[in-house]
């Protein structure tokens, strides 16, 4: 997994690239949120649109990101998952657990999810 960070006022976008597994990214996601919410953002965005594989292991550090982020008063929320990542949250019920948005100055600002 590889990740860029894009910082915005007291949000971040954290762009996302590769695949989030077992030891190709779920602990560095997990790091990367926690660094960000240690600094004080109260709303980080995770661009998943480059993601291309999503596996148990790498939901449940987004999951525990979510949890972190609740903890601190913060929000994180998913921009534009698509293809495999998109189904992985379809089959797991998840897609409910988390907000979700195709554009990212509006994933940013925060009001109702839009529809995938």
């Amino acid at each position: 997994m590889r990740a860029r960070i894009r910082e915005a006022n007291t949000g971040a976008v954290v762009k996302l690239s590769g695949k989030i597994s077992v030891g190709a990214g779920d602990l560095k996601l997990e790091e990367i949120v926690g660094s960000l919410l240690e600094s004080g953002k109260k709303r980080i965005v995770l661009d998943l649109e480059r993601v291309s594989y999503l596996d148990s292991s790498g939901l449940g550090s987004m999951v525990a990101c979510q949890k972190a982020a609740a903890e601190k008063d913060a929000e994180l929320v998913l921009l534009r998952p698509t293809g495999k990542v998109l189904d992985v949250l379809i089959l797991t019920g998840l897609k409910q657990f988390f907000a979700i948005f195709q554009d990212e100055s509006v994933a940013l600002a925060g009001p109702a999810p839009a529809e995938v």
